[in-house]
């Protein structure tokens, strides 16, 4: 890993409650904790709008969510999330070169068609931008392959054939992509289920968080 990338500061802060059920998973606040307050989050596949809730609670974000899904759309509306209702795969034309601080696509990544055409959108609209993904490197996924199946686990629960997960990486796989593309990578998180990975993270995570600067953030 580069030197350059660096682990989040003051991991301990991840473990501060809320007062309700709606705290997120592991690796979502730890994305909250790369996000500046104040600051205009874009939401890429927001689900139910639970990340950008949280965010707008916390942070005082002003964040808009991408998102496709009749119902999960009606839910984040229900939060209280501005959602735009939209196929990821056509792009982000809507948005203007720079409109938002960070654009975050959460567990989608490896779902889409067009990885390349994505990552380049998401350095267009914002300075900063956050993605994770499921990571194949993990060391039981190549024992499953070895032993002729492929992996069924927590973080990817499809068989091979009914899955959504299209374009499986490993982390290096990713930080070459980034490079690449001129994305320069400032931070990364790994973990398995709720715990963080700080060691052997290539082999010992199933989730990988990235937060990367855009080239024409840094022109900026």
């Amino acid at each position: 890993m580069n030197q350059r990338v660096a682990d989040a500061q003051n991991p301990g802060s991840l473990t501060a409650p809320l007062q309700t059920d709606e705290t997120p998973r592991i690796d979502l606040l730890r994305i909250a904790q790369w996000i500046e307050p104040g600051s205009r989050v874009l939401d890429l596949g927001c689900a139910d709008g639970h990340l950008l809730s949280y965010l707008q609670r916390t942070r005082q974000v002003q964040g808009a969510g991408v998102e496709l899904d009749d119902e999960r759309v009606i839910a984040a509306v229900q939060r209280g999330v501005r959602v735009i209702q939209q196929n990821l795969e056509e792009g982000l034309a809507l948005f203007d070169d720079q409109q938002f601080d960070t654009v975050v696509l959460s567990q989608t990544l490896q779902s889409m068609h067009h990885t390349e055409h994505i990552l380049h959108e998401m350095a267009r609209v914002a300075r900063y931008g956050i993605v994770s993904f499921p990571n194949f490197g993990y060391w039981p996924h190549g024992w499953s392959i070895l032993r002729g199946r492929m992996p069924v686990n927590d973080q990817m629960p499809y068989q091979w054939y009914d899955t959504p997960n299209i374009h499986l990486c490993t982390l290096r796989d990713f930080q070459l992509l980034a490079a690449q593309l001129g994305l320069r990578i400032t931070h990364l998180a790994t973990f398995r289920g709720e715990t963080e990975i700080h060691w052997l993270r290539s082999w010992r995570s199933t989730l990988a968080v990235y937060r990367f600067e855009s080239p024409m953030g840094r022109q900026g």
